[in-house]
């Protein structure tokens, strides 16, 4: 799913208003009856109260629409225009004489907090104050309004994004955006839903379509992309019922030292799990043992030196590389790295010691294969860019790290986003069970067994990524997110394969409520 920027979003309404002859107005029209049909699907009728809070731009106006029809179909519904300026926009102020048109009871002016209504738990709160096209701090009357939501514990419903954020910069003050239970988007989620710093202010989202122009958003190109089943399976690689284990590559995996051996294990053991012909582990000689004893179908090759990687020699020819796990940045280990890569023309898939090998000697990025994946946590991250001001500085100094090596960078957490050729791919496959050693191990062996197969790093890295939280998410159903370990990531890997072609028995909530809204209008 592409994540379309605020500039685009606007350049579509205009050409869908273009291409299909309707106004802006109308176009408003379609935003705010396709949010009260969300919410009519979901109260059928209830008498609960419902405030409407609409600012006095576009975002109001939608807000305005959607009260309209709450009060013709006899809902209880309290409408309020907040009003932190002087200005209106054209289509809140037609749809502002609407609704004064269809009901006695008009929407209540708000100046200050002496004008704040009384919201009782139980009620319902639907945010359409700013949009996405706030780009002004808000006024501290206005701050004190969305705490004043918050301190009602009433369900909040924002309209196209919760109001207070920014589409494309940093919160500035976390008391002056509004805390929603659930956020209506128009056209496609906003990225600040993914991102750590922003993500809280929405529980949850969906997205409404309100019928922009087709061929622009199928044609547009996206800086952003969202990550799911459908974008995916394209990527599959079938196989073909005479295949081999000579077809599907030899991944190497090297790493491990005393007392981290079992990272090299469960690198390896992802990395034949998600699909790899040959697995072999280079380790140091403590590791011989417990790797032939634990994993038997891996291949093992030995340093020299009983504790740890001295020189990385070897006479086989692998397909990829997986270096870093559990290696340790001992002097010798870090020469041994550096000689390496100085011949090394293997594509590189580089996790854990690797990377803070890499930040100690920073000139070894430009001996790195380009597209080779680097898989940092936000500790190892920061040490091979620097620290970031926010999520989007975090962002633009990825980019430019990314561009500037020509490297494929995998920033895990809760929402792990790929960044290749300036282009961020945002996963939604995962769970807090993750957040345990060795998950990130696990990663960075299906990532490898994916390249081994013959899979761009680009697309292994984006479909790994997938894979691997897709596998926690069928996993934690039987363990749940404490008792989720790295192993059973591994183990549950196939069923996340199956999952790709697995079709709904029945007609998802989404189908079953747009079938029933269709049939509505029709009658």
């Amino acid at each position: 799913m592409k994540i379309f920027s605020r500039e685009q979003i606007y350049l579509g309404d205009k050409l869908t208003a273009e291409r299909q002859n309707i106004t802006s107005t109308e176009l408003m029209e379609r935003a705010g009856t396709q949010i009260f049909n969300w919410m009519h699907m979901r109260m059928q009728g209830a008498q609960v109260p419902v405030h409407v809070f609409c600012g006095i731009g576009n975002n109001g106006g939608d807000g305005l629409v959607l009260a309209r029809h709450l009060v013709t179909h006899g809902y209880n519904v309290h409408t309020y225009v907040v009003n932190y300026s002087d200005k209106r926009s054209k289509d809140f102020l037609i749809n502002y004489d609407r609704i004064k048109n269809t009901t006695k009871k008009w929407p209540r002016l708000l100046k200050c907090a002496e004008d704040f209504p009384e919201i009782h738990p139980n009620d319902i709160i639907v945010d359409a104050v700013f949009g996405i096209g706030l780009n002004r701090p808000v006024d501290d009357w206005v701050k004190q309004l969305f705490q004043h939501f918050k301190t009602t514990k009433a369900f909040t419903m924002s309209v196209d994004i919760p109001s207070g954020l920014y589409t494309d910069k940093a919160v500035e003050d976390p008391e002056a955006v509004v805390y929603a239970g659930f956020t209506l988007s128009f056209a496609s989620p906003k990225l600040v839903f993914f991102l750590p710093e922003t993500a809280k202010y929405t529980v949850q989202w969906e997205i409404l379509d309100i019928g922009l122009d087709p061929e622009y958003l199928y044609t547009t190109e996206t800086e952003v992309q969202l990550i799911a089943k459908h974008e995916v399976l394209p990527n599959y690689k079938a196989r073909d019922k005479f295949s081999h284990k000579g077809q599907f590559g030899h991944a190497l995996i090297i790493g491990g030292s005393y007392g981290k051996i079992g990272a090299v294990t469960l690198t390896s053991r992802a990395a034949l799990s998600a699909g790899a012909g040959l697995v072999s582990a280079y380790v140091p000689k403590c590791g011989y043992m417990p790797l032939q004893a634990s994993f038997p179908e891996a291949m093992v090759i030995t340093d020299n030196d009983e504790e740890k990687i001295t020189a990385i020699n070897f006479e086989i020819e692998p397909t990829v590389i997986g270096f870093g796990i559990g290696a340790g940045t001992d002097k010798q280990t870090i020469t041994a790295f550096e000689n390496f890569l100085k011949d090394n023309k293997v594509p590189l898939v580089i996790d854990a010691d690797g990377l803070n090998i890499l930040a100690k000697k920073k000139a070894l990025l430009k001996l790195l294969p380009e597209n080779t994946i680097l898989t940092p946590h936000p500790k190892e991250l920061e040490r091979l860019i620097g620290a970031w001001k926010d999520d989007f500085d975090k962002l633009d100094k990825v980019k430019a790290f990314s561009k500037k090596y020509g490297l494929i960078v995998v920033i895990k957490g809760a929402n792990t986003i790929t960044v290749f050729n300036e282009k961020l791919y945002i996963n939604t496959t995962g769970n807090p069970g993750l957040a345990t050693a060795g998950s990130g191990d696990v990663l960075t062996g299906i990532i490898t067994g994916l390249i081994a197969q013959g899979y761009h790093p680009s697309v292994a890295a984006i479909f790994g990524v997938y894979l691997h939280g897709k596998s926690a998410d069928i996993a934690v159903e039987d363990f749940g997110y404490q008792s989720l370990i790295a192993s059973h990531v591994i183990e549950y890997l196939g069923e996340a394969f199956i999952d790709l072609f697995k079709q709904p028995e029945q007609l998802t909530e989404h189908a079953k409520e747009t079938e029933q809204q269709q049939k509505e209008q029709q009658n």
